[in-house]
């Protein structure tokens, strides 16, 4: 059992690529998760082989934030003969570029990682479906030292296993993203659809299909199914958030605030980041009037990124909705990239991800939290040095030129507002 109040928890975010990695960093994460090439539960983000992952944490710890390396599949033999030499590389690493944990679901894998990474902890997945104590101190006797709880647990039970645990038993919690249909994420139906193994990393997210129905008696007659106010539970979930809920989850004993998202963009990774920072340091700081002052503007951060809507899942016994005053609007953010440079006359270069034209008012998204300046484009130029008056090829090098130079740091995430989302600053 664990003595003493309240701590500070860990903000974790999702890093699919080096890019989002160093956004996590950049816009307040503690520490990262990330997945090798292969044994990961996301195989379509990006990922990292080895020697990536040895620059990724290099990075990361520089700043001071720890690194989590995924191996969370269900394992079949042909994947436990993987794992081994795989362990053994990252066991191999120097200190300083080991990661700082190893996140598994399989018990074959955990006896793998104990044998061949001793020196990393082990967290056991959210896949494993832990839903009470004695089952976390099983875990914990066999070597776990994190549990992911499953995200059917309520805030009540959280408590009750925080109680009757070690107290160097670490306990994460999904706080915010996307929420599997199935039982702790344990979905057939990729598999039965499209012949790729949800359970194996390559979920093909058939939830997010759309899908009509046909009476037997009128083939051909197709009936939409149609969401209304109250939304529609055919199939897809909405996205989990529980920003305003943090203090709760707190005093329920989580130690770490996960954030869903791996197969997310830079966009998303520093918008999210940046509200939970806010959001957790203002409650750690004593200033939790403040903190609920700031929720409205916080949920209206979160919702210009995301494209669902939102939901406290099972956290409360009696349904909840997210409680965002005003209903901003959903996605209202259009991802332009990630500044790579700036130059001497406050000009900055720009990997290009989505179109924008000179004259277009373009937001760099800054660390602190409501204080993204509006610059409107003055002129761009292409990779041969040549005006252009739009960007228009993907992953194509851009030289911008705002009103206001020097507005733009390198790492910026840049978004242009599409909606009725603007904010203040």
């Amino acid at each position: 059992m664990r003595e003493g109040g309240m701590r500070k928890p860990e903000l974790l975010l999702p890093a699919g690529s080096m890019e989002t990695m160093e956004t996590a960093v950049r816009y307040g994460a503690d520490a990262v998760y990330s997945g090798g090439k292969k044994l990961s539960l996301r195989a379509k983000a990006h990922n990292f082989t080895v020697e990536e992952l040895r620059n990724a944490i290099l990075l990361a710890h520089a700043e001071g934030v720890l690194v989590y390396v995924t191996a969370n599949i269900f394992a079949r033999e042909s994947d436990l003969a993987e794992a081994i030499p795989f362990f053994r590389e990252l066991q191999g690493l120097p200190p300083d570029a080991r990661p700082d944990g190893l996140l598994v679901a399989d018990p074959g894998m955990l006896v793998l990682a104990g044998e061949h990474c001793p020196g990393i902890p082990v967290h056991l997945s959210t896949q494993a479906n832990t839903t009470n104590a004695l089952s976390c101190r099983f875990w914990y006797d066999a070597g776990v030292r994190r549990v992911v709880l499953a995200r059917e647990l309520s805030l009540s039970q959280i408590r009750g296993i925080r109680e009757q645990v070690p107290g160097e038993l670490s306990l994460e919690c999904f706080v915010h993203g996307a929420m599997c249909i199935s039982y702790s994420g344990r979905c057939l139906l990729s598999r039965a659809m499209t012949g790729r193994d949800a359970n194996g990393g390559a979920c093909a997210h058939p939830c997010r299909y759309r899908y009509a129905l046909v009476e037997e008696k009128r083939p051909g007659e197709y009936m939409p199914v149609e969401e209304d106010a109250q939304g529609t539970e055919i199939l897809a979930s909405n996205d989990l958030c529980m920003l305003e809920h943090l203090p709760a989850l707190m005093e329920a004993g989580v130690d770490s605030f996960k954030i869903e998202g791996r197969m997310k963009n830079a966009l998303y990774v520093g918008g999210v980041a940046r509200a939970y920072r806010a959001a957790i340091d203002l409650i750690t700081d004593g200033r939790e009037e403040e903190y609920r002052a700031a929720i409205p503007a916080l949920l209206k951060e979160v919702r210009a990124v995301s494209t669902r809507e939102l939901t406290t899942g099972f956290y409360f016994e009696e349904e909840l909705s997210a409680g965002d005053p005003g209903k901003a609007p959903l996605g209202t953010r259009r991802f332009l990239g990630v500044v790579q440079g700036t130059t001497t006359a406050g000009d900055f270069y720009l990997e290009q991800r989505n179109r924008f034209a000179a004259g277009d008012v373009i937001r760099p998204m800054k660390r602190t939290f409501g204080k993204d300046p509006c610059l409107r484009v003055r002129a761009i130029y292409g990779e041969d040095g040549e005006p252009v008056r739009e960007a228009v090829h993907p992953k194509e090098r851009v030289r911008v030129i705002t009103d206001v130079p020097g507005a733009v740091e390198a790492g910026d995430v840049l978004y242009e507002e599409t909606g009725d989302g603007q904010m203040s600053g």
